[in-house]
């Protein structure tokens, strides 16, 4: 039970971020463009993200307040990197998969270039710790109190509110139909006066959104600095969105189990089942990327994307 207790949150605070970057991936590709670069737009909202939150300690604002603008930095730098490939989408025209491939291979060179330009290494270093101790009355709750509300992170609570209010715009709203509408039959939805251009732009725009948001998440959560990388969550997001076969409901569970797959990879020593074997923390670390090739071979064929993503649109396509 202990080690119940003690994984668990993990599990959660893992899951987070995976699921509000693959729903962001849901945004773009319900609209018709692909978006695979999530890595690359993590990693720029994580380094921005990160570099704003350093500066930040060095004031005299409450760390959870800090924790907060650096979210909504990294949401900004997000969608300023995610342009980039609305337009090589939208208006250029371009492969999507090629554009989103060269903003994956852009972000970690960029970022590494920039921090040892003006910092002096790549390494970003938060020394603040943005755990909440207890969330009061909730942590009295007897087992669910331990789990949810004890030694988590803000962050995390904000990731799931973000992911709801998501959700609740993408179904339940006109505009969400309208997204919806372009990513399905877009000369259809045309022809109802909806402005195809305007809405993938602002799909793949809420996508770098969750997804710079989703990077600082990681910095915070995880690593406690920046490292050049956000350990492949990035992908893992577009894994999730697959398994989830483009709904939300399923993405949660995906979330969940992917980051249980990464909970036990670095936790193992914990579990006395896993630690027996006495493999090299290698052979763990490779858990998680196993789990995704053996999920998607089987999961795949089943995949229900979106029928226009990735297609450019054409106005003269019937």
């Amino acid at each position: 039970m202990d080690i119940l207790y003690y994984l668990l949150p993990l599990v959660i605070a893992s899951a987070v971020p995976l699921a509000l970057v693959a729903l962001g991936a849901l945004f773009s590709e319900r609209s018709g463009v692909v978006n695979i670069a999530l890595e690359g737009i993590m990693l720029m909202g994580a380094f921005v993200g990160a570099i704003a939150i350093q500066q930040l300690e060095k004031t005299s604002l409450n760390l959870q307040i800090i924790a907060l603008l650096g979210l909504l930095i990294g949401a900004f730098v997000g969608i300023l990197f995610s342009l980039f490939h609305a337009f090589a989408a939208v208006n250029m025209k371009a492969n999507q998969i090629i554009s989103a491939t060269a903003l994956n291979m852009f972000a970690p060179a960029f970022a590494i270039f920039m921090a040892r330009t003006f910092l002096g290494t790549q390494k970003v270093t938060i020394q603040g710790s943005y755990k909440i101790r207890e969330v009061p009355i909730l942590s009295d709750i007897p087992i669910i109190g331990d789990i949810f509300f004890k030694g988590a992170y803000l962050s995390t609570y904000v990731g799931i509110l973000i992911f709801i209010i998501a959700v609740i715009v993408l179904y339940k709203t006109k505009q969400g139909l309208r997204l919806r509408s372009c990513g399905e039959n877009p000369q259809a939805a045309d022809s109802l006066g909806i402005n195809i251009y305007r809405i993938r732009y602002a799909g793949v725009m809420v996508s770098g959104a969750l997804a710079g948001m989703g990077g600082v998440i990681f910095v915070l959560s995880f690593a406690a600095n920046f490292n050049a990388t956000v350990a492949g969550f990035g992908f893992l997001a577009l894994a999730v969105l697959i398994f989830g076969n483009w709904k939300p409901s399923k993405i949660i569970y995906a979330a969940l189990f992917f980051g249980a797959m990464r909970v036990i990879s670095s936790s193992y020593y914990v579990i006395s089942f896993l630690n027996n074997f006495n493999l090299t923390s290698e052979i763990y670390s490779m858990i998680p990327y196993v789990a995704t090739l053996v999920v998607l071979a089987f999961v795949s064929k089943k995949s229900a994307a979106p029928l226009a993503a990735g297609e450019p649109y054409d106005s003269g396509k019937r």
